[in-house]
């Protein structure tokens, strides 16, 4: 089955570009209540799945131990920008779980923007583990590891006490039994399982709405959706997607992007999950998608449909900053997602 065309890409007048792709609407109940192309073929959700990975640092108690505040909640959900707050964030949680940078496996890796780059090279630094985009998911994977009073060398590997209790998470939110599903090692060297669509977008149905979850469960999950949507900072940080979508929308979607073109998103209102992926992995494409889905589905008010129109259709300009191009989702395509709620 080859997926539609959800996202084109305009040059001038003519369409230079196509991109395809897949998006499964879910409910609680694993419903699906709409759906775009094949969401039944297996993706790696990659970093999307971080806020159900947190759960256990929650729901556990860990994170009450540990005096983990709610910015740094989100933290533990975000792929960050390696700003200075989000460095400074990372390095608090692990100052509180009794260890420093040196006990993260994430990699060292240079922030996103060139601002905070320059920072560095002005410093004559170089760029540590709490850097990483994952730096505030590590942090908290350490965190639930000296508070279950597990081993904090080898965190991600599989086979560790936290990998295995994310994994538990996942598999009881999405309603899947991983193991018959293929195992990846994402890029800050957790392993990462991949699912189709529509158990990834039920997980997070539950995630919004707490419905079918335990108690336990439900209340890491309300605390982690409340941590992210009011500090959407943490999330991503500086001219991002998922910063500026939560921002804007005052905590009614949730929203979390993943490598390679997957998004996923929760909207409570409605009690759906949404999750999503870019056949070719752009980005450019899956931000425009979700952003698609999100004005499809919900009724906007003039300022939150000011602060989504420009993830609608984001302009393409040259180095000049002459506009030459836009981009934008092919209307006729997320037609079906309209009325449904």
């Amino acid at each position: 089955m080859e997926n539609p065309v959800l996202v084109e890409v305009l040059r001038g007048d003519a369409v230079e570009s196509r991109h395809r792709g897949a998006i499964a609407v879910v409910d609680a109940a694993g419903h699906v209540v709409a759906a775009l192309g094949d969401h039944q073929r297996p993706v790696f959700p990659r970093s999307a799945v971080k806020a159900l990975q947190a759960l256990p640092l929650v729901e556990s108690g860990a994170a009450e131990a540990l005096d983990f505040n709610d910015a740094e909640l989100a933290l533990a959900c975000s792929s960050h920008n390696g700003e200075e707050v989000h460095v400074n964030a990372a390095r608090v949680m692990l100052m509180k779980a009794g260890l420093d940078e040196d006990a993260l496996e994430c990699g060292s890796q240079w922030p996103r923007r060139m601002e905070d780059v320059a920072v560095l090279h002005r410093t004559d630094a170089t760029p540590c583990p709490l850097h990483n985009n994952c730096s505030g998911k590590h942090a908290g994977f350490l965190g639930l590891a000296r508070t279950l009073g597990a081993p904090t060398r080898g965190y991600v590997e599989p086979d560790h006490p936290v990998q295995l209790e994310a994994r538990a998470a996942i598999e009881q939110m999405a309603g899947i039994d991983l193991s018959a599903m293929p195992r990846g090692t994402d890029g800050c060297s957790i392993p990462t399982y991949a699912m189709p669509l529509a158990p990834l977008a039920r997980a997070f149905a539950c995630f919004g709405t707490g419905e079918g979850l335990e108690p336990l469960r439900a209340q890491a999950a309300e605390r982690l959706y409340n941590a992210c949507v009011d500090h959407p900072f943490m999330i991503a940080g500086t001219g991002r997607f998922c910063t500026e979508v939560m921002g804007a929308l005052g905590g009614r979607v949730f929203v979390k992007t993943g490598a390679e073109g997957v998004f996923v998103a929760a909207i409570p209102e409605l009690g759906f999950g949404i999750a999503l992926k870019c056949d070719d992995g752009a980005t450019r494409a899956s931000e425009t998608m979700m952003a698609a889905v999100i004005d499809a589905l919900l009724e906007l008010n003039e300022d939150e449909a000011t602060a989504l129109r420009p993830w609608l259709a984001p302009p393409l300009t040259n180095w000049t900053g002459r506009p030459v191009g836009s981009i934008h989702a092919v209307a006729e395509a997320f037609a079906p997602l309209r009325g449904i709620a």
